[in-house]
């Protein structure tokens, strides 16, 4: 018996060195990039091309995110507005006002019949959309006013009509039921302001960025006690941006350390680095291409760079804007991005 145990503890030991030598290598790590140049696989070409321009707002657009349509999006300015377009044709189809004009994120909802937004006011705020007016400023009550966080809220992203979550600079995520106002579930772990949030429905997950430099894996399920299921290290700097890959088993990030990163989830662990030596700014905002090929960046350098998510290659360099590119977002049907910068405007590509 004393054998069978000292034996136990011996591979104990060694499987405790081989963790702690693939969490030293994390920071570094690329095994999907080293396994694509050793299967030679072809460098792809993404070919974007600008399409659309959305002019019409005065002030710093900080927000935007898609409709599940793939044809109305909403924008956030520090202008102290709120309006919905019409991807196709670039009009404006709603306008709202906002009591406060410091705002830094928005949210469509599944259904396209609210929205959300939130900032330095630490509230969030759910408006109806009005169903047959068209091409209107919406002087309308808001529908909710989500009070609970006691510091600016960084990011909301509804799971349904009937609950949203929110991030925060107070270091903690709020999952809110919309209708009664109430919180449902506070998630704290992270030891810097939360600046990103990202869902993934099917899976009852949702994964945050911080300050911290830490991403963790939440699951979002009522009743589930310790509801941090993973912690994800490698990132130097602020995480500013996180999204789930198409299939919901990995994850991607923005850092303020200048690289974008893949984790993941059931890996437990960093799988690819995105940076290159001469592009040394953060990084605002990420999101996947539709099969998850292709690794779409904002950046301060008023840039959006193409990333191979597999090889790690930069692959192209979106130029058009004036200043720092602060948002974007791709099509649920996969078929277009958005970018929005502090230059006022909004741009389609495809």
């Amino acid at each position: 018996m004393n054998v069978e145990l000292e034996r136990c503890n011996a591979e104990i030991k060694e499987l405790k060195k081989e963790i702690e030598a693939v969490k030293s290598e994390g920071q570094d790590a690329k095994p999907l990039a080293d396994y694509a140049q050793k299967v030679s696989l072809p460098k792809v070409y993404c070919g974007l091309k600008q399409r659309r321009i959305l002019k019409g707002h005065f002030g710093k657009i900080y927000a935007m995110h898609w409709s599940d349509d793939s044809k109305h999006l909403v924008s956030a300015s520090q202008d102290g507005k709120l309006i919905i377009w019409n991807a196709f044709t670039t009009n404006k189809v709603h306008a709202i006002p906002l009591r406060s004009s410091w705002v830094m994120t928005c949210a469509y909802s599944p259904s396209g019949s609210m929205v959300a937004c939130g900032g330095l006011d630490n509230l969030c705020s759910v408006y109806k959309i009005p169903q047959g007016q068209k091409d209107s400023v919406t002087q309308q009550k808001t529908y909710a006013e989500l009070a609970q966080h006691e510091g600016y809220l960084s990011c909301c992203r509804f799971i349904n009509d009937h609950q949203i979550i929110t991030s925060s600079g107070d270091t903690t995520c709020i999952l809110w039921d919309v209708e009664t106002k109430n919180p449902i579930t506070t998630f704290a772990g992270h030891g810097g302001d939360v600046m990103s949030v990202s869902i993934f429905d099917a899976y009852n997950h949702f994964v945050s960025g911080s300050c911290d430099s830490y991403a963790k894996l939440w699951d979002f399920r009522a009743g589930v006690k310790n509801n941090c299921m993973k912690t994800f290290i490698g990132h130097e700097s602020d995480i500013n941006s996180v999204q789930f890959f198409p299939d919901g088993n990995a994850f991607g990030t923005g850092s303020d350390d200048s690289s974008c990163r893949l984790f993941d989830i059931r890996a437990y662990r960093q799988l690819n680095k995105y940076a290159n030596d001469k592009i040394l700014c953060g990084i605002t905002s990420v999101a996947f291409s539709l099969t998850g090929k292709f690794l779409f960046a904002g950046y301060d350098d008023y840039n959006c760079y193409v990333w191979d998510t597999q090889s790690s290659l930069l692959l192209e360099q979106l130029t058009g804007h004036d200043n720092r590119v602060s948002c974007l977002g791709v099509t649920k049907d996969g078929k277009g991005l958005c970018t929005g910068s502090w230059d006022t405007l909004l741009k389609i590509w495809a």
